[in-house]
């Protein structure tokens, strides 16, 4: 362990001070011989701490709750949520905690909270932990998924505990410290509102009005803008998790932030094979939420979240329903621009096309894919160099040879953008191979490939020499994925 001083963390504790009925304070458990696993020194920086300091012993200390910075609160988060459609009127933070609160170096408030830190009062019976493997998942997916340029809850660090985990197997365990706009959830309303306590519900919505959209304090009807800048946010970042194939897992309603960022990477996994059906999650034995159920399933968090916000619509309660399914029936259209514009960029075609000729593109070039089971990231990728005149490479992919020909010469007569393809097509994405190879090594106590994976992902625009494999395609002896949620 380097020798540094303890770092200097200012946390604020607006949360639990702002809203007590939905905190609960609470501490950390013991943590056997803390050991640091992987720490993301640009994110320290970016929220003005001191990465030798987060690497002393103080500072491992602090990323396991062990720590506490004087004036922090630390609690555990009350929520309800609709979990694969059924009503769960109290979850909250089974195994985590909320530090607190701190300002990072652009001014913005950010949550900093901890993921396995042991049993609180809302753990029903789970024991609170987490093994490195799922902590590792978390970090490694979150931050591809932010180099993506994607919304998301991000990870500081993961640390080792020293104490084991008993899943199907004995397993080392881990904490994981992760960073949020906030932790603010469709499930914190409904709890809320299931309180029957008005005056608690306008203040969460107030809190997160403030936090997270204050453009919504100059509206006419605050929480009515509320609801609609969430289904804004929503749209957009499930349409982003379609464009680059992204299979979130467990699209529950305690899953979906206010914020409009992704969380919580549990049984999350990108698409390999192009399938519309795809499903990873082991637990998701309905197919709800599928790849292409995404944006249903997005409609139908947000119209939980209206349901929980009635009472502060209109004293009328007909009047509050109308208001809500107005706003609601936003979300298709914004959706749908979202992931036309996207869909226009990965093909790079110009602008003002006419939309029926996008239209019959996207949809002819996706009915191809599906048919031949082809690797989407890889896919999209090697269209940029079909742009370019080089077709071969994306044509080996498709099994309809001539309806691809046929689908290639009506899109390159629109003389496609080449450079701003390569902007949208990744490279390289958290494949389910690789992040599985990764997990494994790390678990056996080798994290090389869990280094070499985060570096490929920085950058996953731009294809660089010797990292060949983390572009390719899963083996096809790898067989049908399966992800687990790791509690």
């Amino acid at each position: 362990m380097s020798i540094a001083p303890a770092p200097a963390v200012v946390l604020d504790d607006r949360f639990a001070r702002d809203l007590p009925e939905l905190a609960v304070r609470w501490r950390a458990e013991e943590t056997p011989d803390p050991r640091l696993l992987v720490l993301n020194e640009s994110l320290a920086e970016e929220l003005g701490l001191e990465p030798a300091a987060l690497r002393s012993a103080e500072g491992v200390r602090l990323l396991v709750g062990a720590a506490v910075p004087a004036g922090a609160t630390p609690v555990a988060q009350a929520y309800a949520g609709h979990q694969f459609g059924g009503y769960v009127p109290r979850l909250g933070d089974g195994r985590a905690l909320l530090l607190g609160e701190l300002v990072d170096a652009a001014g913005r408030p950010r949550d900093l909270h901890l993921k396995g830190a042991g049993r609180t009062p809302f753990a029903r019976g789970g024991d609170g932990l987490a093994a490195v493997g799922p902590m590792l998942r978390e970090y490694v997916v979150s931050e591809g998924m932010h180099a993506l340029g994607i919304p998301t809850t991000r990870s500081l660090a993961v640390v080792a505990t020293g104490r084991e985990v008993y899943r199907e197997t004995v397993l080392p365990g881990a904490v994981l410290a992760r960073v949020a706009a906030s932790h603010l959830r469709v499930g914190s309303f409904q709890y809320a509102r299931a309180t029957g306590d008005v005056d608690l519900l306008r203040r969460l919505a107030d809190h997160a009005i403030d936090r997270h959209h204050p453009g919504a304090a100059r509206a006419g009807n605050r929480y009515l803008a509320l609801f609609e800048a969430v289904v804004a946010v929503q749209a957009s970042l499930v349409a982003s998790w379609m464009l680059v194939g992204f299979v979130h897992g467990v699209m529950n309603t305690d899953n979906m932030t206010i914020s409009g960022e992704t969380i919580d990477y549990g049984p999350c996994a990108f698409l390999d094979a192009f399938d519309p059906a795809t499903v990873y999650s082991s637990i998701d034995t309905g197919g709800r939420y599928a790849y292409r159920n995404q944006p249903l399933a997005a409609e139908w968090n947000l119209a939980r979240l209206a349901e929980a916000l009635l009472p502060l619509l209109d004293d009328d309660q007909d009047r509050a329903v109308a208001l809500a399914v107005e706003a609601l029936g936003a979300f298709r259209p914004r959706y749908g621009a979202a992931w036309s514009a996207g869909m226009r960029t990965k093909l790079g075609l110009p602008d003002g096309l006419d939309d029926a000729v996008a239209s019959a593109l996207v949809d002819d070039l996706l009915a191809l894919l599906e048919e031949g089971r082809v690797d989407h990231t890889s896919f999209f990728r090697a269209l940029g160099a079909a742009a370019r005149g080089d077709a071969e490479p994306a044509r080996r992919m498709v099994l309809d040879l001539a309806a691809f020909d046929a689908w290639a010469q009506r899109w390159r007569a629109l003389e496609p953008d080449a450079a701003a393809m390569d902007r949208a097509n990744p490279v390289y994405i958290p494949r389910n191979h690789l992040v599985e190879e990764a997990l494994d090594a790390a678990t056996a106590g080798d994290l090389g490939p869990v280094e070499r994976l985060l570096e490929a992902l920085s950058r996953p625009y731009d294809e660089r020499p010797g990292l060949a494999r983390y572009a390719a395609p899963a083996p096809d002896e790898t067989g049908p994925y399966r992800t687990f949620c790791g509690t």
